[in-house]
């Protein structure tokens, strides 16, 4: 709507760009659009958006004086250099969102991002420019349609507004994602013969993935803009995100997972790991001391209890000992002397493990004792019968 012409301001002796409402757009529609457009980027201060210095009547027609961006649109530029480098496109992400935002910020919808909307200067810096069809979110009688009429260019509209639903912000976020994409693979995310069949296919169809044009197209790129193409508009990110997303190169992504850290010394992880993880480690180490020590001292105590007790034998049964309370040679308690039987524990079987055999304290050994003192008492009960006949 108009035509731009490069033009010098006298009074600031700089360059700007005029734009003129054409005789035939001078309707009151056409003029209420320049109005808007005026109003809407007059509001509006960013390095990314087209800034606008004065609006005017001349010869009865509008004018516009606004920002000269002195290099192509991207319209132009695909059309001349095709798909563009992974790297431009995502940092003509980030520029675009940030205008953007600073639009939505203001309450304004811009409604028609496209690529003969977005200019790029020497510099590669991108500017959002021709607000003429924007509405203020606030204000819908701003939108300047009729019922049921729909503004913007097909290719680009997102599935709300193509049912007649206002749009908001998040449909400006969808046209970015169908202008991101074709400036990958060269052509739009929806194609067809009319402007009803391509609507059809925002609201039905899923876009081809972008890498199967590009698969140098890093995989955390290409589900981020498939997420600008959501059919639902709380589902696709908000123009902030989007700039902080691209702005912060998060695009670039990895196609493999972080290798996991080398795991931490343990006296490392003693000062570092909390107390709750800690004492559990304690509880482990401490019993497995304590099973080795009672294991030593009950091997030990066993060894010298069977020690002590065949030396007691040995010392009870020994022949000749007057401990023993024995009598003279004539006594027929020569049972007294007879060698003992080996105590439990003594024989060959020297492999028998303690704890499984009973100790020389068990029954047999207290049996033994018994029946040799039994031979000592009967002896001398018989010498006393004897001493008594005689007697």
């Amino acid at each position: 709507m108009g035509e731009v012409w490069r033009a010098l301001d006298e009074t600031l002796g700089r360059t700007v760009a005029v734009k003129l409402l054409l005789p035939h757009d001078s309707d009151p529609t056409a003029t209420s659009r320049f109005r808007l457009e005026a109003q809407t980027a007059g509001r509006l201060n960013h390095p990314h958006v087209v800034g606008v210095y004065d609006f005017g009547e001349y010869d009865g027609r509008l004018f516009l004086v606004m920002e000269l961006v002195a290099g192509d649109s991207l319209a132009r530029r695909l059309g001349t250099a095709g798909p563009l480098p992974v790297e431009q496109v995502a940092r003509i992400a980030a520029q675009a969102a940030a205008g953007l935002a600073a639009a939505h910020q203001q309450g304004i919808v811009h409604r028609d991002i496209k690529p003969a909307n977005l200019l790029l200067d020497a510099d590669g810096t991108l500017k959002i420019g021709d607000f003429g069809i924007a509405r203020f979110v606030d204000d819908p009688s701003g939108a300047l349609t009729t019922t049921g009429q729909i503004v913007g260019t097909s290719l680009y509209l997102a599935p709300e507004r193509a049912l007649g639903q206002p749009a908001g912000p998040a449909s400006d976020v969808y046209a970015l994602g169908c202008l991101l994409y074709q400036l990958l693979t060269g052509r739009p995310p929806f194609q067809a013969g009319t402007a009803v069949a391509i609507l059809h296919q925002h609201l039905d169809a899923s876009p081809v993935p972008p890498r199967q044009d590009r698969p140098e197209l890093p995989p955390a790129f290409e589900s981020f803009l498939l997420g600008l193409l959501a059919k639902r508009p709380e589902d696709r990110p908000t123009a902030p995100q989007i700039a902080e997303w691209f702005g912060g190169r998060a695009w670039q992504g990895r196609s493999e997972p972080l290798p996991e850290p080398e795991p931490a010394p343990v006296a490392a992880a003693t000062y570092t790991l909390p107390s709750a993880v800690v004492r559990p480690s304690r509880a482990r180490t401490t019993p497995a001391r304590r099973p080795g020590v009672r294991g030593l001292v009950a091997t030990v105590a066993g060894v010298l209890v069977f020690l002590a007790a065949m030396l007691a034998g040995m010392l009870w049964f020994a022949p000749g000992d007057s401990s023993a309370g024995t009598p003279g040679s004539g006594a027929p308690a020569t049972s007294g002397g007879a060698t003992p039987p080996p105590a439990p524990g003594t024989s060959g079987d020297s492999g028998t493990n303690l704890s499984d055999t009973p100790g020389p304290s068990g029954p047999s050994s207290t049996e033994d004792g018994k029946k040799g003192k039994d031979g000592q008492d009967k002896g001398r009960d018989e010498d006393e019968e004897e001493r008594d006949e005689e007697g």
